[in-house]
């Protein structure tokens, strides 16, 4: 991690890829506070299998309709 002034990344704009590339973040400064955290981007992410989720549950005996309309009974 590296620290520097807002001045600082402005001159060192061009060489951006390769500052982050070697210190792996950089914090940006504005009158030595904290303004904004750089990070390499990773790689995609994996969406999750929504499939597995779904067997993962137990099985409803009653449709979603069903358990609405006696929610709605019990009120």
């Amino acid at each position: 991690m590296r620290t520097i002034s807002i001045r600082e990344m402005r001159n060192q704009l061009g060489n951006l890829d390769t500052l982050i590339a070697e210190e792996h973040e950089v914090i940006v400064t504005r009158h030595n506070k904290p303004l904004a955290r750089i990070l390499p981007v990773t790689g995609e992410r994996l969406r999750p299998d929504h499939k597995a989720l779904r067997e993962s549950l137990p099985y409803q005996e009653l449709s979603s309709e069903e358990l609405q309309r006696l929610d709605r009974e019990e009120r």
